[in-house]
């Protein structure tokens, strides 16, 4: 399979312009290999590592089953839902929308994307249009089902891409009622980057005598981008983060960490130190996010800090670093954060740092891809800023002391207390008789007040 070119894969001629004019020459083994069982009509398990080219490996033999059925009548009657494909996140649908667009440009089907975070009234309108493929996240197609704009009874084929991640984000359950609503006569693609037991069993659910395609070794990385693992405690790596960065490398650099505050955190601090820098995650609007992801795709931002959303989906030309400011708990998404960098054949390098306790999560990561990751020694970096200045302060508050002791200014302040004689109390003896009174002068005697002077 070679030799094989996209003519030889039996594809429209309408479908083979659009592929030249994307710039497709020759297809990728995941494309060569599932094309011709997809247009057979098999169901079909298929895994490979991110940025294969597993989007058009079920996008270009979808859109050749359904010519027969394309049309240019306006009719939204005459454009039902026919193809529908499940990914886990918007940037994902985005993605997957736009490669089929571009496939579909010169025939009459038409392709539609609906997911979560922007108003669901401003999708509603295309739907009613009419679509033959629609790109959905789990929960925004059941808001639209729900809403009863959109109808699922002509679906032929099924999609689920990214299907473990899928898993991972808890969609197991909407995935059951949206299968409950499809036609049992349909044909149905799984494509994954990992296969675990979980995905096994979701196949035995819904795959019908599945084929299945393993273009590289379950879990592995791409051979073309280079490992490393620098040894650091968490408080030294955001100075070797700001080296790296600063390194010839590091053109554009995609950072990853586990949470959100600590993206934005990072983000802003680099942006204090100089550098274009970004942050995606969660928190952001979809509008904040795609900005700042076509910012960085146009190379006005040079460092994107994004949390695991941002791991599946991603399609960045040429991008040449992925760094791990926190690695993954779960090791199937390191397979997926490096798989960003090194794509379609480009070399890259995927740096992680760990600290003293993520360290278990990295002989998870290890015994996953089964191979040790190249440990490298961090050149020393500059001292944070903010211990010069507490020292700095420390000289203003005492210039003339030192910083374990004072001096002593005066013996004085350091004798223990004694009381004085004027304040100490002193009782008399028990047995010396008490001196009697001396009289007071008759001007300072009290008078006696007879009830007829009170009442004068």
């Amino acid at each position: 399979m070679n030799n094989i070119s996209f003519a030889d894969l039996n594809l429209a001629p309408e479908i083979l312009r659009a592929l030249t004019e994307s710039g497709y020459t020759v297809p990728t083994p995941i494309q060569a290999q599932a094309i011709p069982l997809v247009l057979e009509g098999c169901d079909l398990m298929a895994g490979a590592q991110t940025g294969t080219g597993k989007t058009a490996a079920f996008a270009l033999p979808m859109l050749q089953k359904l010519l027969p059925l394309a049309t240019p009548s306006p009719s939204p009657a005459r454009h039902p839902v026919r193809a529908l494909i499940l990914v886990p996140t918007r940037e994902l649908a985005i993605q997957v929308e736009a490669s089929v667009k571009a496939y579909a440009k010169h025939s009459h089907l038409r392709s539609l994307v609906v997911f979560g975070g922007v108003d669901i009234k401003t999708q509603t309108p295309h739907l009613r249009t009419g679509v033959e493929i629609l790109v959905a996240t789990p929960g925004r197609l059941l808001d639209h089902i729900e809403q009863k704009t959109v109808q699922l009874n002509q679906v032929q084929m099924l999609v689920l891409d990214e299907a473990d991640r899928m898993l991972d984000m808890g969609f197991m359950p909407d995935l059951k009622r949206i299968l409950a609503l499809l036609p049992k006569q349909r044909q149905n693609l799984m494509f994954s980057a990992t296969f675990s037991n979980e995905i096994k069993r979701l196949s035995e659910d819904f795959l019908v005598n599945p084929k299945l395609i393993e273009v590289a070794r379950s879990n592995a990385t791409a051979e073309n981008v280079t490992q490393k693992v620098y040894l650091v405690g968490h408080a030294e790596k955001h100075a070797l983060l700001a080296q790296l960065l600063r390194g010839s490398d590091a053109k554009q650099a995609l950072v990853f960490t586990k949470t959100k505050l600590t993206a934005s955190r990072i983000a802003r601090q680099l942006h204090r130190e100089g550098f274009a820098a970004d942050a995606i995650h969660g928190d952001k609007t979809q509008l904040e996010r795609m900005q700042a992801l076509d910012a960085f795709k146009q190379g006005k931002i040079t460092v994107l800090i994004a949390t695991d959303v941002a791991a599946r989906g991603l399609d960045i030309d040429q991008l040449p670093m992925v760094i791990n400011y926190e690695i993954p708990s779960a090791a199937e998404d390191y397979v997926h954060r490096i798989g960003r960098t090194g794509r379609a054949g480009a070399s890259g390098s995927a740096i992680s740092l760990v600290a003293p306790e993520e360290e278990k999560y990295l002989f998870e990561i290890e015994k996953l891809i089964k191979c040790q990751i190249q440990r490298a020694t961090p050149l020393p970096t500059r001292p944070v800023e903010r211990a010069p200045q507490a020292e700095h302060h420390v000289r203003i508050r005492a210039p003339h002391t030192s910083v374990t002791k004072k001096p002593v200014h005066d013996a004085w302040f350091n004798k223990p207390y004694e009381p004085s004689a004027s304040t100490r109390v002193v009782a008399p003896p028990p047995d010396l008789p008490s001196k009697p009174k001396s009289p007071l002068p008759a001007l300072f005697m009290r008078r006696k007040v007879s009830p007829s002077d009170a009442e004068d």
